[in-house]
């Protein structure tokens, strides 16, 4: 991918802080037709999308689909219908010391964003996060991956059919790219990648003070209790893993399973592995992808330790890595310090449910937690625990819902989008108060005249 020049990326934010300054994007209407455009577009665009993800990831349509392509339609649709009332302003209540004053808080665009998007889903997580600043009245300057490259051409193409390049626009290439860009004055950043990444992002941010939202990820712990379905839990743990081969940030990155119950768990994953994607699993269509090479072989190396208890099969020419459960898996193995991202499913027993939570709570804290058992026991790991989001008996489908703000913590990530949520990260909430010139109280004025009933008021 080429990468762009810091002329072309400066004449860019140039021309959009002059159309921002215009007030256009400020006007109601005005957002609900660009959202309403690009829903349209992302209809017509369907069968390229998917086609460019197949070509990047091996994604099927259909996965393609449910993972990608609906989330943003649903995210369109969801900001279409509330947005009018969002950007509503909100009235406060008053201290009766600041009365007859009165209070409202306004919602107001941040300026001109910056939306650096990742690989592994590099359609739904440059989109969504666009459709908040879209929603919010900001001007936003894109960047997908050039690791999947067919979708980003095919977002270039879109994005410029769409939108006039002095309002939303998308800008190509590699590292060289992103440092140019980090460097611009931004009203805000959006980054979704590693945390590695994330921390450079923030510390370009701070030169202009520059606020961020950094989705991040980690290493999503996955807790399979004594008393869990198990039946259903490796079904679901077998379908969230292996969602575009693992390389998901809020995948079930290791299974904590009690010692009682391991032996079926890893029976009944096996059994779902081929029940979902066939046998030979490399001629499955619906089976995808390792995105590259130097991920491939990352992968590779972390089979090293411990013991394959199924899978293990690798095609470097094809990037095709099989689902491989890896048994007797220690802490300090190197797969247990770095976040996976890949169709491995590392087992660790527990005999206690304190053992888990004491291996959680000395690690940085994940994206996501997955829990199977009872609800009892569930409420003592949320209570004893702490994750961007949760999960009790399923995996990954918190972030499918709008009302529920997606977001990190700590090491995986800061702030929340999705939804209203979206609306607000994009958002100035602006504390506005309003004074009558009908009543002008004395009491406020130096030199403090009647200073007793004044404490008594306030």
């Amino acid at each position: 991918m080429t990468e762009t020049s810091e002329e072309i990326i400066n004449q860019t934010l140039a021309a959009q802080k002059a159309f921002f300054s215009t007030g256009k994007t400020k006007d109601i209407n005005f957002r609900l037709i660009q959202l309403k455009k690009l829903k349209q577009t992302v209809i017509q665009y369907q069968a390229k999308i998917e086609k460019a993800l197949w070509e990047d990831l091996h994604k099927s349509p259909e996965e393609a689909y449910i993972t990608e392509i609906n989330i943003v339609l649903n995210e369109i649709g969801n900001h279409i219908k509330h947005l009018k009332n969002w950007a509503k302003p909100r009235k406060v209540a008053t201290p009766i010391h600041l009365l007859p004053a009165s209070g409202k808080i306004i919602f107001e665009p941040l300026g001109v964003a910056l939306i650096v998007a990742p690989w592994n889903y590099p359609f739904q997580l440059l989109l969504n996060p666009l459709i908040g600043a879209i929603s919010s009245g900001c001007c936003c300057i894109l960047k997908p991956s050039p690791d999947a490259q067919h979708t980003a051409l095919v977002m270039e193409e879109m994005i410029g059919q769409i939108f006039n390049s002095n309002y939303v626009k998308v800008i190509q290439g590699g590292r060289d790219t992103n440092t140019i860009l980090f460097s611009q004055h931004f009203d805000i950043i959006f980054f979704t990648g590693s945390s590695a990444v994330g921390k450079v992002v923030m510390k370009a941010a701070a030169e202009n003070l520059t606020p961020v939202i950094l989705e991040l990820g980690g290493k999503s712990p996955c807790i399979v209790d004594a008393d869990a379905n198990i039946d259903i839990a490796a079904k679901r743990i077998t379908w969230g893993k292996l969602i575009n081969a693992g390389q998901t940030c809020i995948a079930p990155d290791y299974i904590f399973a009690h010692h009682s119950i391991k032996e079926k768990l890893l029976e009944k994953i096996a059994f779902n592995i081929k029940a979902m994607y066939g046998d030979p699993i490399k001629q499955s269509r619906f089976y995808p992808r390792i995105v590259n090479g130097q991920a491939f072989e990352r992968l590779a190396g972390l089979l090293n330790q411990g013991a394959i208890h199924a899978g293990g099969d690798l095609d470097a020419q094809h990037l095709y890595f099989s689902p491989t459960i890896l048994d007797d898996v220690k802490p300090d193995f190197l797969i247990m310090q770095q976040e996976i991202f890949g169709p491995i499913f590392p087992i660790l027993t527990f005999n206690h449910i304190d053992e888990t939570i004491n291996y959680i709570n000395k690690n940085k804290k994940p994206l996501a937690l997955y829990y199977f058992g009872s609800t009892k026991k569930a409420k003592s790991v949320l209570n004893k625990t702490s994750s961007g989001g949760v999960c009790i008996n399923d995996t990954l489908i918190h972030i499918g819902n709008d009302n529920l703000p997606f977001g990190g913590v700590g090491n995986s990530g800061m702030g929340r989008y999705h939804g209203h949520e979206s609306f607000l990260s994009f958002s100035n909430k602006r504390s506005v108060v309003s004074s009558p010139t009908w009543l002008d109280i004395p009491l406020r004025y130096i030199p403090f005249k009647h200073f007793k009933l004044t404490r008594k008021i306030i």
